[in-house]
């Protein structure tokens, strides 16, 4: 599948696999420049929580691809932390963002109904993994950050995967937490500001405390991922 071919029909396990033999051997950059031979930008999906250390995804994807839009799914319980995080790179890096956000009746009722505390995949479902399902038909590539180390569930993810009829790609699912880490201290990135007190992984107020790695993520319940990446 190159620019200018548009399929027929969603991709076969047979193309990704074919894409996984190509990508696997190459680095997250070099990746991300020979998807962008491969796909024109619009047909590709980028989407960053503005976590962590997302500065050191999109720092990398702004300077491959300046023309590359990011897609923020805006839940409506982000941290003032992260919606201050949001602007300072899209100032920084020149970033072309565009929020994705469940429709309004929706949302109130999680609100009103404290969904977040009595049903948290429910309230993922509604906040995030809707509004991105009604998007996706538009692309043909997903693009995440996901990295292997982070949790049991990514550590078995290729570079390419069908995921609910979209291929996903996960360019930089082999980066090591060092790796990552001694880039962003190279090129002076700035952390999310709540790393500093301890906040590994960041997503909404209500089910975010401070902790290593994912621990921090709706602390005293088995779920250890929003949906999106299931």
């Amino acid at each position: 599948m190159y620019e200018g071919q548009e399929p027929a029909q969603g991709p076969t396990e047979a193309e990704v696999a074919a894409l996984n033999a190509r990508y696997a051997p190459l680095g997250f950059e070099a990746r991300l420049k020979l998807l962008y031979e491969e796909f024109p930008v619009d047909k590709v999906l980028v989407t960053s929580s503005f976590a962590a250390t997302s500065a050191y995804f999109l720092h990398i994807i702004s300077t491959i691809n300046p023309a590359q839009p990011i897609h923020f799914i805006d839940t409506g319980f982000h941290f003032p932390e992260t919606v201050a995080y949001r602007q300072y790179l899209i100032d920084l890096f020149k970033l072309t963002v565009v929020d994705v956000r469940a429709e309004d009746w929706k949302h109130a009722h999680t609100v009103n109904d404290k969904t977040y505390e009595s049903d948290p995949d429910f309230c993922c479902s509604i906040n995030k993994v809707e509004p991105l399902e009604l998007i996706k038909p538009n692309y043909r590539v997903w693009m995440s950050s996901l990295m292997r180390w982070q949790t049991d569930h990514r550590a078995g993810l290729p570079v390419f995967e069908l995921r609910r009829g979209v291929m996903k790609f996960n360019p930089m699912i082999d980066v090591t937490r060092e790796e990552r880490d001694a880039y962003i201290r190279d090129h002076q990135l700035p952390f999310h500001p709540m790393v500093a007190r301890g906040y590994s992984s960041i997503g909404c107020t209500h089910c975010t405390v401070a902790g290593d790695g994912r621990s921090g993520r709706w602390l005293g319940k088995p779920k250890t991922e929003c949906g999106l990446h299931l």
